[in-house]
């Protein structure tokens, strides 16, 4: 006869043996790095109150509901959740044997772009336009491509410990990789996407210990395309204003430098603990076009000040340092390509952001990660902290 007790032990077993599991030293819980995650998480969730307090009152983007770019921010980090999970979930090598799908799943996008479902925003042909108001920009995912693709060629040989560095052959393979969807993107044309991955691209090279010659090779080749680029006249109209404004910042105030002028005003007004979270003068009196997406920074360094711009930078600055470790623990070339190229692309787009709000910078155009409104930007950075984490789950249990 089975007393009360034991039938109640038995049924609670399979439940406390779940979570026992769920807790275990080797379980994927414990080889997630939650430091990291709760920093991005606190970045994403923290810019919702930004991007609210600088849509809230322009009724011509809202159609009159003030909190129409809140709840579509957030939702954008949910769904951002939702793939960072599913690229975990995949794990790195499955993911590894994708990489050829998805690099092509990218150029198709890119290439969409150039056609007919292509849309114009802000002087730049690289967005697509879907029902609903919804629309991605491709040259987002495209970054993700890249870092991928570059990181099968570079490691094929090494990680089966045929070579020990990357031989010529596969790095110029991953150069040609790299340069496919850059000059895709570059059609468009979408000059910021391109420094970004021109710096990305540069950083997995001297990341997978590929020969210096090359690194300075690139260079050379970049600073004679920039110069080519420049004299046969690719470059828009817009866009040459653009750095005509930033070597000379009183060249048109009033024009093409209105922007940088603006954001400068907003975040010196903020001084050292800001005007307060929906009190920036700049912000509420809509002054500094683009303030929830590419001028973001402009409304934690007037409402928050000092203080609070540096908070938010400490916060990518973690996500950095998590980022850069597990690219040095990583147990394969693959992953440290992989995890080096997430760090540079993250920390040269924030770079560039946070500069040309503070006019040290030219105007490029690109979010700050995490932080700027916009889908395609979140879901790839979320993406990228899913990479991120899967790399770290194939380093040995302690370390």
């Amino acid at each position: 006869m089975t007393s009360y007790g034991s039938y109640r032990q038995v049924r609670l077993s399979p439940q406390r043996g779940s979570i026992s599991r769920a807790l275990a030293k080797d379980a994927p819980l414990r080889r997630v790095d939650w430091i990291m995650i709760l920093a991005a998480l606190a970045l994403s969730l923290g810019s919702s109150l930004l991007v609210w307090s600088a849509t809230r009152g322009r009724d011509s983007l809202t159609h009159g509901d003030p909190q129409y770019f809140l709840y579509r921010h957030l939702t954008n980090l949910l769904i951002g959740l939702v793939l960072c999970g599913v690229v975990v979930m995949i794990g790195t090598r499955r993911l590894r044997t994708a990489v050829p799908f998805v690099y092509l799943a990218v150029l198709l996008m890119l290439l969409a772009v150039l056609s007919p479902l292509g849309s114009t925003i802000n002087g730049a042909h690289s967005w697509i336009q879907f029902g609903g108001g919804f629309s991605i920009q491709p040259a987002e995912f495209a970054k993700l491509g890249i870092v991928l693709g570059m990181a099968v060629v570079l490691s094929a040989r090494v990680d089966a410990g045929e070579r020990e560095f990357p031989p010529s052959r596969s790095v110029i393979h991953s150069l040609v990789v790299a340069a496919v969807p850059m000059g895709v993107v570059m059609l468009m044309p979408d000059l910021g996407s391109v420094m970004v991955m021109a710096v990305t691209v540069m950083g997995i090279l001297l990341a997978s210990g590929a020969a210096n010659r090359w690194v300075l090779g690139l260079i050379s080749v970049g600073a004679g395309g920039a110069v080519a680029i420049w004299k046969l006249g690719v470059l828009s109209k817009y866009q040459i204003d653009r750095f005509a404004a930033f070597a000379d910042p009183s060249l048109d105030p009033g024009g093409v430098g209105y922007n940088t002028a603006q954001a400068r005003i907003a975040i010196g007004s903020g001084g050292l603990g800001g005007m307060g979270l929906f009190h920036g003068t700049q912000t509420t009196g809509q002054f500094v076009p683009e303030q929830q997406t590419d001028f973001v920074f402009s409304v934690a360094g007037e409402e928050l000040g000092f203080i609070g711009g540096m908070a938010l930078i400490g916060l990518l600055g973690v996500i950095l340092w998590r980022a850069c470790r597990i690219a040095r623990q990583a147990t394969d070339l693959y992953g440290t390509i992989v995890a080096a190229g997430v760090v540079i692309w993250f920390a040269f787009q924030a770079f560039e952001n946070i500069g040309m709000n503070l006019g040290i910078m030219p105007v490029a155009g690109i979010p700050l990660p995490f932080v700027s409104y916009g889908g395609s930007s979140m879901f790839a950075v979320w993406i990228a902290v899913g990479l991120l984490q899967s790399v770290r789950s194939q380093r040995p249990i302690g370390i």
